[in-house]
């Protein structure tokens, strides 16, 4: 006889993401999922609330609150706000995840040192590999040696230019199923910030290398946030393609993005202007997340209809809010998830994809690969 309730088995499998019947029994004790109906046979009966309510854990989960902390969210009133303990608990989370960050980027940055080294510093890095094998165990001489290996090392720099392509092959992962014109991009992303694990924060919408060059052989219009990301751009090759540049928020005094995001609410001007976006532009917003914001809505209700949106502001609620929503959106993108991003790459990114554009016209390998 059917009836609406599911077995352990059943409701781990409604939720996926590697939930397994151990992990619920887990989340009982803690009191993260309430008691179940037990049958006849003193089985567990579970309803549709409960794959609800283990779906928002294991989200939680992933995004890496801790067990006591989700249980607290998920008991509080929907209306409510943070709890001040609940507050200051999860401040403190976050404090220790950036020291954790810290100490994992300077261990990245020396195996970056190490392993990025190009032909011309592989003598070298031997020799430091070597020594590196010998060092004393003791700190306060192994830290004074340390010292002295990378200053002998580093000393090989001063003798050649550096060759950032062959770095990049030994430090990035395993691109091979991107075309080249988006390795290209990439490239240039990770360059103008120095931080290869970028790379697994970039997303790309639906052919949005196609829309791209299609748009911009055809001369489409450019439209930035802001004049910094207008003046980091490839004039002179856009130019070339004849794609006008137009700044939406058209005022040289703004410096960051908090300038550009506040001078957005202030003036209706600047939102008029969004509207106004010819159809199948590129749309470059790397400082405002309100611009993206509203660019999203405007999409959303048909009222802006770009050829591709490279949506990469900076910020810690707004952005990653408005990429997300970018992300959900029909139409072509470039965006970086997170709170990452900046006028600087918003532009690399476009600047990218002009230049592969130019370079290599009949290049179709990114119409099998994104």
């Amino acid at each position: 006889m059917k009836t609406d309730h599911l077995t352990i088995k059943e409701l781990t499998d409604a939720v996926g993401v590697g939930v397994t019947p151990r992990m619920v029994r887990h989340y009982h004790t803690l009191g993260l999922l309430p008691q179940p109906q037990r049958s006849e046979g003193n089985y567990r009966l579970y309803t549709r609330q409960d794959v609800q309510r283990l779906r928002r854990i294991m989200a939680l989960k992933q995004q890496g609150f801790q067990l006591s902390h989700i249980r607290q969210l998920l008991d509080s009133h929907p209306e409510a706000t943070l709890d001040n303990t609940l507050s200051i608990q999860l401040q403190q989370q976050y404090r220790t995840v950036i020291q954790q960050i810290t100490q994992l980027r300077q261990t990245a940055a020396a195996l970056e040192s190490l392993l990025g080294r190009d032909r011309n510093c592989q003598i070298a890095q031997a020799e430091a590999l070597s020594q590196l094998k010998q060092l004393d165990v003791d700190a306060q001489t192994g830290l004074g040696q340390l010292d002295q290996i990378w200053s002998h090392f580093d000393t090989e720099v001063t003798t050649h230019p550096e060759q950032f392509q062959e770095s990049l092959k030994l430090l990035l992962p395993d691109l091979s199923h991107y075309s080249e014109i988006t390795v290209h991009l990439l490239h240039q992303l990770v360059l103008a910030c120095g931080d290869v694990s970028m790379v697994s924060f970039v997303r790309f919408g639906h052919e949005a290398v196609a829309a791209a060059r299609t748009a911009l052989k055809a001369g489409c219009s450019i439209v930035v946030d802001v004049p910094a990301v207008a003046t980091t751009l490839d004039h002179t090759r856009l130019a070339h393609l004849g794609s006008p540049i137009t700044t939406l928020i058209d005022d040289p005094h703004i410096a960051g993005a908090d300038d550009a995001e506040q001078a957005f609410w202030r003036d209706n001007l600047w939102q008029q202007r969004l509207q106004e976006a010819p159809a199948g532009c590129v749309l470059v917003v790397g400082y405002a997340p309100s611009v993206l914001l509203a660019a999203c809505q405007l999409i959303d209700q048909g009222k802006l209809q770009p050829a591709l949106v490279i949506g990469m502001p900076i910020g810690f609620s707004h952005a990653p809010a408005a990429k997300r929503q970018l992300m959900a959106l029909p139409v072509p993108y470039i965006t970086i998830q997170g709170s990452l991003g900046g006028g600087l790459l918003a532009a690399v990114a476009l600047n990218a994809l002009v230049e592969t554009l130019i370079e290599k016209p009949d290049c179709h390998c990114y119409l099998t690969r994104p």
